[in-house]
């Protein structure tokens, strides 16, 4: 009976995943509008969440935020985060972009997947590319304020960016993801890239400790998450020792806390950290918990990632040209 239950457990979690999960979702906001763009022949759609009072003499940062795999740009924005990166838009002037994956997935580059993304090679890398100077052109854009958030599949999407990207992306934040093992022979530029990485101990998809993704259906392989870390305390020569704290416990039942590990003096100011969600699971931290605390684990209150990350945004620019 109890291997009936883990199965039926496991097939429930992969209809839910593949059906974008999150089913709660804030009212639509008339500021967001859906666009395409044509890449390699490919039609790719975003939504674009355009401040109302936003400044015409103000060159606007760039914040891409990338849902999961089986989700979508407004799963992420109306229902996972909340709303919460549009309201934080509309108070510090910046622009937020919720693209979509070919076949709700990102080409993170694990190998050996079955999505289309994966299958036909999508080139998902050429596809910011081209949007970044796009929406550069268009908007103005500050192109030392480009940056990239994202959970799982999107997580590990953030990562692939800032590898092969390094030159147009200052900073990422990757929620509940880890490097893929597959994208580490790339040779990449000694560009620096903040990293800002949240992640909970008792993630059931991707784990902690690396290995592989959703053991019940393989999904490739990553390293662990304080090597995905330590990958870039090294890339960006981060001193080697972190400034550590416990952060405030401020909501008890959620049965989870937060450590950071904070890696400073970096090339061109560049830092890494660390939130690492003790008891937490693959969720968004503040967000919506999307399905039950059995099958993906603990959200956490005690920190609201669209805040964390924007804070950490703002601060983390590409230094200024010479």
């Amino acid at each position: 009976m109890k291997n009936i239950a883990l199965a039926f457990i496991g097939i429930v979690l992969s209809l839910l995943i593949l059906l974008g999960g999150c089913t709660y979702k804030v009212p639509e906001n008339p500021y967001t509008f859906s666009r395409s763009i044509v890449v390699d022949g490919l039609q790719r759609t975003y939504r674009i969440h355009v401040p109302p009072q936003l400044p015409e003499n103000l060159s606007p940062a760039l914040v891409f935020v990338l849902h999961g795999g089986g989700g979508t740009g407004e799963g992420m924005e109306r229902s996972l985060t909340l709303g919460g990166f549009d309201t934080l838009a509309d108070k510090y002037y910046f622009i937020v972009v919720y693209p979509y994956g070919i076949d709700k997935a990102w080409n993170d580059g694990r190998k050996n997947m079955t999505d289309q993304a994966h299958q036909q090679n999508i080139d998902d890398v050429g596809f910011f590319s081209l949007l970044i100077d796009d929406l550069t052109q268009e908007f103005n854009i500050d192109a030392h304020q480009v940056f990239v958030a994202g959970i799982s599949n999107g997580a590990m999407m953030s990562y692939r960016l800032a590898i092969e990207l390094p030159e147009k992306i200052a900073a990422i934040a990757p929620v509940a993801g880890a490097i893929p093992t597959d994208l580490l022979p790339i040779n990449m530029s000694v560009e620096p890239v903040s990293v800002c990485a949240i992640s909970g101990t008792k993630d059931p998809l991707v784990p902690w400790n690396g290995g592989v993704v959703y053991p019940r259906k393989p999904r490739g392989t990553v390293i662990s998450v304080n090597d995905s870390l330590m990958f870039w305390v090294v890339h960006d020569h981060c001193s080697s020792v972190p400034y550590s704290i416990d952060l405030p416990n401020v909501v008890l039942r959620d049965l989870t806390r937060v450590h950071e590990d904070l890696y400073r003096n970096g090339t061109n100011n560049s830092e890494v950290i660390l939130y690492t969600v003790i008891n937490g699971g693959h969720t968004w931290p503040g967000g919506q918990q999307y399905l039950p605390k059995a099958l993906v684990g603990r959200t956490c209150r005690d920190i609201d990632a669209n805040t964390v990350i924007w804070e950490f945004f703002s601060t983390h620019p590409k230094p200024a040209d010479n």
